[in-house]
Order: structure tokens, then sequence, then C-alpha cells
């Protein structure tokens, strides 16, 4: 029997504990940066393997009561959670009514938080940055619940979490310059949805190749083998069969 312990974190704070050794796995949802890479290399962690598991479509949401909101674009989005940014929904679209906006977001440590910086706030303006104030937590759960109890808010986390809130959250189309596309499971498949991305695991090439009977290596196996059921439960995209084959590819030299 092996022992695994699993630990809670955003995707920054996961790269950190794996780049100093601590863990032999980190789940991420964006790629790791190159700064992250040169700080494992640093404690001579040079053989860093990237596993894609699945997709996501990131879900800009509002209350189920706001029947303005229904598409933004990019420019609109970046307007309302940049830094100095808009105060109430009328600075970011003067069809909108004159009130203010309750902003809900994933903390900094959150690659989502990351991704929706490089997406939406960094694409527009590369020297702008996001905003602080409002209500940031690494628990999405509490920020599904703050944009289910304000009528003013807006927030964004994945779209697993969206799909578990049910009818307490409204999904917010979202237009990159090709018309307005909702956040679904064939919109992020497609690559239709502005802000679809991939998931990820890393780990180690030396992890997988330790014999015998390497835990590590049984686990991401496992874990490829079964990805498509396994990301369906959790409301996650599978990836297509061939992105993911690419994936078993990757640990098919480790396999005794």
């Amino acid at each position: 029997d092996v022992l695994v312990n699993v630990g809670f974190s955003g995707t920054g704070g996961g790269f950190e504990a794996f780049c100093a050794g601590e863990t032999h796995i980190s789940d991420a949802s964006r790629p790791i940066r190159p700064d992250e890479l040169d700080a494992c290399a640093e404690n001579g962690i040079d053989d860093v393997l990237e596993i894609e598991v699945g997709l996501d479509a990131l879900t800009v949401m509002v209350h189920p009561d706001n029947g303005f909101a229904d598409c933004l674009t990019i420019e609109q989005l970046h307007e309302i959670f940049r830094t100095d940014g808009a105060t109430n929904w009328g600075d970011a679209d003067a069809s909108f009514p004159d009130q203010s906006i309750a902003l809900y977001y994933p903390g900094t440590d959150s690659g989502t938080f990351d991704y929706f910086v490089e997406a939406i706030i960094k694409d527009v303006d590369a020297v702008a940055n996001h905003r602080g104030d409002g209500t940031a937590s690494e628990d999405d759960n509490v920020l599904a619940q703050g944009i289910g109890g304000d009528r003013d808010s807006i927030g964004y986390f994945g779209f697993a979490y969206f799909q578990d809130a049910g009818q307490s959250l409204k999904a917010v189309s979202v237009d990159g310059g090709e018309g307005c596309v909702a956040p679904s499971f064939d919109s992020a498949l497609d690559g239709s949805y502005p802000l679809s991305r991939p998931l990820f695991i890393y780990t180690r090439e030396s992890f997988l190749a330790e014999h015998p009977e390497n835990p590590v290596l049984r686990f991401v196996e496992f874990y490829l083998d079964n990805a498509t059921a396994l990301v369906k439960d959790v409301n996650y995209v599978p990836l297509p069969a061939d992105r993911l084959q690419a994936q078993l590819d990757k640990i098919e030299p480790f396999l005794p």
C-alpha cells in the first residue's frame, strides 16, 4: 500500500511546493511559467514533465436576477476587473444601469486568477493590473455563494463549479471579437469559447523512472487511462482522443 497525501493550494502555491521538492505531482489550471521553471532548476529540478488532463471554460458569472449582462466583451471585462476600472455597471456599458459592481474572484495564488490576468487584463493593456478590491478567495464555493447572494455581483472561476452551483448563478457569454459565445462543454472542446483553457498535472521524469513498481508512474498511468471518465465526473471537459493519446505517449517510455 502507498500513502497518498493530498494538499489544497492554488496553482502558484502548488508550483512553489513542487519546485521546492515537497511534492511528486502538482495540479495546475495554467502552464508553468518560466520563472517557476527557473525556481525548480535552482533546486536541481530540471526534468519537469507537463501532462494535459482535461479542458475548462473559465466562466464569468453574475447574480441570476441580472437582466442586462448577458454577454460581455473582452474589453468590458478588462474595464470591470482592471485597477482603477469601472465602479458601477454603467461605466462598463452606457446601456447598463448606474448601480455598483461587487467583484468576486480567485486569490492571487490561483491559476485561474493568473489565467484571467493574462487573457483579459494583460491582453488589452500589457501594463494594467487586476484590481484588488472586492472579495478574493481560493475557495470557489465561497465565490459561488457570494455571487449568488449579491445582486450587484460579477465574478469568475472554473466551469465545473458553475455547473455544481446550478440555478444560483448566471453564466455570461463572452465576445472575443467573433460574437457572443456561452461557456459549455462543446465550446470549450472546439475552442470557440474565448476563455477555454487546458488543465494539467506536473511531475518529474525521474519520478516516473523509479523502479520497481513505481507508485508515481502507476498513479499517472491510472490518471490518464481513466481521464475521460474522471474529468466528466467532476464537470470538466475531457481531452479529444488525439490529445489524450499524446499525453499517454509522454509516459510510455517509462512503462515496463
